[in-house]
């Protein structure tokens, strides 16, 4: 009987990367998602069948924070992370032979704004605003249940870097076009993971039976945005790059529908618990991680 994992909110970049990989390991994959061709969330019934003796759930579903935070935008956010939650936590305790193992995504945002000092799962201290609360409130709804047969896992992720999506195409847009200089004061931390490394993080610890709670999931060595920067113009190959005033970000941003916060604010995260554990990362370094992607 084949392995079977189930991608919960599967057809985005990451989950897209992670479908690859585990039909690579022999994993039957089976995704949840509103669109079409899947499981639909709606389908009580068809997703706990899925989870019938599954050796992973994986839950990435949420609608997308890039856009302005108006009170539509700010609801939507928040229930698509909270009721998809809900509806996961209902199935698996409906199951007669539940998923061994339940990872559900947070995110590295919900600690403070920190220059001052990096932000560990035991010493950082939770922030404050709209997306602070989303995290809070994704990781309480993970958190109720009370699955005696299933572990959970709450990842709070750092940015996520790859080659088929995320935030590395506008970065390197704005190299391209000499707009590759600092943003902002530039002193803002950049908290990062490969998306290679997020996967071998979730292998890392299905096989780890004794963790459980709370990982942040990024790089041990998070940069500041002048770095970042600077790592991008040398492996582009371009010496100039104009910087961005906090002004011209939010005239840029009220342009393009989407937030300053996401370049601004200062994550400054280390993944104490995967380093204390054991975890080795194959990109620990920015340019490691950029090379690979880039070259």
């Amino acid at each position: 009987m084949n392995k079977k994992v189930i991608l919960a909110g599967g057809t985005g970049f990451i989950g897209a990367y992670f479908q690859e990989q585990f039909e690579r390991l022999g994993y039957d994959v089976h995704i949840i998602s509103r669109q079409p061709s899947h499981i639909a969330w709606r389908d009580t019934e068809g997703i706990v069948q899925a989870l019938e003796s599954a050796d992973i759930l994986i839950n990435l579903a949420g609608k997308s924070v890039n856009c302005r935070y108006n009170r539509r935008n700010q609801e939507e956010i928040v229930n698509s992370r909270t009721e998809t939650t809900n509806i996961l936590g209902n199935a698996v305790l409906a199951c007669t032979v539940p998923p061994k193992l339940w990872i559900n995504s947070s995110t590295a945002t919900i600690y403070r704004h920190a220059e001052d000092r990096p932000m560990t799962e035991e010493s950082g201290e939770i922030g404050s605003g709209f997306s602070v609360e989303v995290a809070k409130a994704w990781e309480r709804a993970f958190f109720s249940f009370d699955l005696p047969h299933t572990r959970q896992i709450a990842l709070r992720i750092a940015i996520v870097l790859g080659a088929h999506g995320g935030v590395l195409t506008p970065y390197k847009n704005l190299v391209r076009f000499g707009l590759g200089g600092i943003q902002g004061p530039g002193s803002q931390k950049f908290s990062w993971i490969h998306v290679e490394d997020l996967f071998h993080i979730i292998l890392f610890l299905q096989q780890r039976e004794d963790l459980s709670g709370v990982f942040n999931c990024s790089s041990p060595h998070p940069i500041t945005n002048r770095e970042l920067m600077q790592h991008f113009r040398t492996i582009m190959n371009r010496k100039i790059g104009l910087p961005a005033p906090k002004w011209m970000l939010e005239l840029g941003a009220l342009a393009i529908r989407t937030e300053t916060e996401l370049i601004l604010k200062s994550r400054w995260v280390i993944p104490e618990k995967l380093l204390k554990h054991g975890y080795e990362f194959k990109f620990a370094t920015i340019d490691q991680a950029l090379r690979d992607i880039l070259d």
